[in-house]
């Protein structure tokens, strides 16, 4: 499996640069992901998205899908495109250190 070096940790990564240990994962990641997908600063929003993403893969097994954060998150779907563009429960999913979520492309 190959790895990559984000904010000075190596951690195991899959093909398409998601983290495979969601226990490797911290702040300082998130924030260096949150860069490589444009996000230059993550906001307090960004957070509760990040925090609520972790807690129910930690509690299915899996990423929350689009509709998943925005029905049990509260988060309306127009506020979280505005949080994370083009994508926001791959990139979300990706930037909080969690697989990519199920029927995304």
């Amino acid at each position: 499996m190959p790895t990559k070096l984000i904010a000075g940790k190596t951690v195991q990564v899959n093909e398409e640069g998601f983290m495979t240990d969601p226990y490797e994962w911290n702040q300082e990641i998130a924030v260096e992901l949150a860069k490589e997908e444009g996000i230059t600063e993550l906001t307090p929003a960004h957070w509760k998205v990040i925090e609520f993403c972790r807690q129910a893969a930690k509690d299915t097994g899996k990423a929350p899908t689009l509709r998943a954060i925005t029905t049990k998150a509260g988060i309306p779907t127009k506020d979280l495109f505005a949080l994370f563009p083009k994508g926001p429960a791959k990139k979300v999913a990706r930037i909080a250190g969690l697989g990519k979520p199920e029927g995304c492309v």
